[in-house]
């Protein structure tokens, strides 16, 4: 796969987390209302919870899908079957938007002590970060964690989103190791290998890294107060 022309800048860098926002209006505020909007292409707020127990610690292919890691059109093929609604991407956006996958600014996934540094690392590090990607032929993907927003027991949502617009996910059961998984990662390069550049926000120290990845996968810091090494 290969990177599309940017500019090395950080309005650039902005416009490329607004755009990757899996959201737009979708029916998720009458969804947690409990009351489904009419028409077929919305569900109802305990299919919305199931959907998320059933994918919850679970990838695509645990389902019988062939996606890696969730997106909007895996979530959408499965809701499709296990619900046999008549569902559309678009109509599965809003959902995901209030779990927590809606769009991030790079100083966004910085602490308050720290937005100064990610600031400068976008002006001085950034662009050499994309010219790497690009002479490798890599996507390019800004990798993160939130919170499951609107269901329990709780859960982390780890998202990469590319600097083309597709995000890939996984909703992490509670009790999971808080370390960057490695599994994630893999999964990302899928299962031809393609290589992948990824920066990582503060959501891990380096110690949280995995240890062993192929060199196919090139992790980049985004500055944190928190990191270590």
């Amino acid at each position: 796969m290969t990177v599309v022309a940017v500019r090395d800048t950080r309005r650039s860098v902005a416009s490329w987390c607004r755009r990757h926002t899996l959201g737009g209006e979708g029916a998720i505020a009458t969804a947690r209302k409990g009351d489904p909007a009419p028409g077929p292409a919305v569900l109802s707020r305990r299919q919305e919870l199931e959907l998320i127990d059933a994918i919850r610690g679970r990838y695509p292919d645990d389902l019988g899908l062939g996606d890696q890691l969730w997106s909007r059109q895996s979530i959408t093929d499965f809701a499709r079957q296990r619900f046999d609604v008549n569902l559309d991407p678009t109509d599965i956006a809003g959902y995901l938007l209030a779990w927590g996958l809606g769009p991030r600014e790079p100083t966004d996934r910085a602490c308050t002590l720290c937005v100064d540094a990610v600031s400068r690392w976008l002006d001085r590090d950034y662009p050499d970060v994309v010219r790497q990607a690009r002479s490798h032929q890599a996507e390019l993907y800004w990798i993160g964690r939130t919170r499951l927003q609107g269901a329990s027991p709780y859960a982390d949502v780890l998202s990469a989103a590319s600097t083309r617009g597709q995000t890939r996910f996984v909703i992490t059961p509670a009790s999971v190791d808080p370390s960057l998984p490695r599994e994630f990662l893999l999964r990302l390069s899928g299962r031809d290998g393609h290589t992948v550049h990824a920066v990582i926000d503060g959501s891990w120290t380096r110690l949280e890294w995995p240890r062993r990845i192929p060199a196919r996968i090139v992790l980049h810091a985004l500055p944190s107060c928190g990191r270590t090494g």
